[in-house]
């Protein structure tokens, strides 16, 4: 029996800042944005919208009437939950009018909750095979304006079916994990935005990556060659080359290429995103799948998830035949491209808006699916 990846679709905000604009208006050179961190816009979201809307709308691509009535599980890997107590997973189940039968919660570990849902879904449909599992990682990176993170913002989420017979990607039995507690990223109680050591961060995630790299290879009797491609948590799409990078010495330039031809197309969606934490990794899974020319049913891709505090998981999945009919790239192209351009100062305007923090009850106009319409009593009421 084969568990993995049905359906998958990603949704984010319908707004964005051009990074070379945000460049030249923070006083510095476009190139270190552009290619510096491989960034070529960010998106941008307005305060009446949120994890949960995000999610919802992922979901809503994939999921059939019958897929609902055979979910048992909803599970939402973030880290920018909207409660300390009340999980993201059952106001979207309710939204999307899921059997209420269901096993709904939240996982959080930095960037890593999304992984960790997707394992724990694949878990029990392999006990449970005739039953499903809604995987959602949904996030918003904010940093500040006029912050060092500020150019490693963004906000998405990608949403995954996790089923018997798997359409897209079997995943295999081959995870290697490694955690360590440092302090490279967090955000203790009270504080808006993240504390983050940057040099510090950066280097955890590349040895990170060679440390699981390394010990699967050994465990499974594996090199870079048994491996079509590498997909990568993405913060920036400069990081994940760095640690693709990393390896390269230990390999032969034809395979430097193929790998890294293969990376530069898992990297173009999130270019003009920016970082969704929890979804990256699977957001450069899309992009890869929808943009890849050599990609074959069969092919082993590898993915690396890192969360920050720090965990590195290193896992792989083959690809089913006829996967590309499961994609939908003219609509996902469609979808980035149509969004509307901020300029900075509008940016910065969406940006510093904030929904009440009071009781007051509060009534919104955005028509988007899923957007906030009301808060009353702190609590959020979304269209439908």
């Amino acid at each position: 029996m084969t568990v993995g990846i049905d359906k998958i679709a990603f949704h984010v905000p319908d707004y964005f800042v051009d990074m070379a604009e945000l460049a030249v208006a923070r006083g510095v050179d476009p190139n270190k944005f552009l290619i510096g961190i491989g960034q070529d816009k960010m998106a941008v979201i307005p305060k009446t919208q949120d994890i949960i809307t995000l999610g919802a709308n992922a979901a809503a691509k994939i999921l059939t009437a019958a897929d609902k009535k055979e979910i048992d599980m909803v599970l939402v890997g973030t880290e920018t939950g909207i409660d300390y107590s009340k999980s993201a997973a059952v106001v979207i189940q309710q939204l999307l009018d899921i059997s209420p039968f269901v096993r709904s919660y939240e996982l959080k570990h930095a960037c890593y909750g999304g992984t960790a849902g997707l394992q724990q879904a694949k878990e029990y449909v392999l006990n449970h095979p005739d039953r499903k599992v809604l995987v959602i990682a949904t996030d918003i990176s904010k940093y500040g304006l006029n912050s060092g993170g500020e150019p490693t913002q963004g906000a998405g989420a990608v949403a995954m079916l996790v089923t018997n017979n798997p359409r897209i990607l079997e995943l295999s039995d081959d995870n290697v994990f490694y955690s360590e507690n440092v302090y490279d990223f967090w955000r203790p109680n009270g504080h808006d935005y993240p504390l983050v050591d940057g040099h510090l961060s950066n280097d955890i995630y590349i040895e990170g990556f060679k440390r699981v790299w390394h010990e699967s290879n050994q465990r499974h009797q594996r090199s870079e060659k048994d491996y079509a491609a590498l997909t990568f948590h993405l913060p920036y799409t400069k990081m994940g080359r760095k640690a693709l990078q990393s390896i390269f010495p230990e390999i032969s330039e034809a395979e430097q290429n193929r790998l890294m031809e293969c990376y530069e197309e898992s990297i173009l969606y999130s270019r003009q995103v920016g970082n969704l934490y929890t979804g990256s990794l699977y957001l450069g899974l899309i992009s890869l799948l929808e943009n890849s020319t050599s990609l074959k049913a069969g092919d082993r891709i590898g993915l690396f998830s890192y969360g920050s505090g720090a965990i590195s998981e290193f896992f792989s999945g083959r690809l089913v035949e006829g996967f590309k009919e499961q994609l939908q790239p003219a609509k996902d192209e469609a979808a980035l491209a149509e969004r509307q351009q901020l300029n900075v100062a509008e940016y910065e305007a969406m940006f510093a808006e904030s929904l009440p923090e009071d009781d007051v009850e509060t009534e919104f106009s955005d028509s988007t699916p899923y957007a906030i319409r009301k808060i009353a009593q702190g609590i959020r009421y979304y269209n439908q």
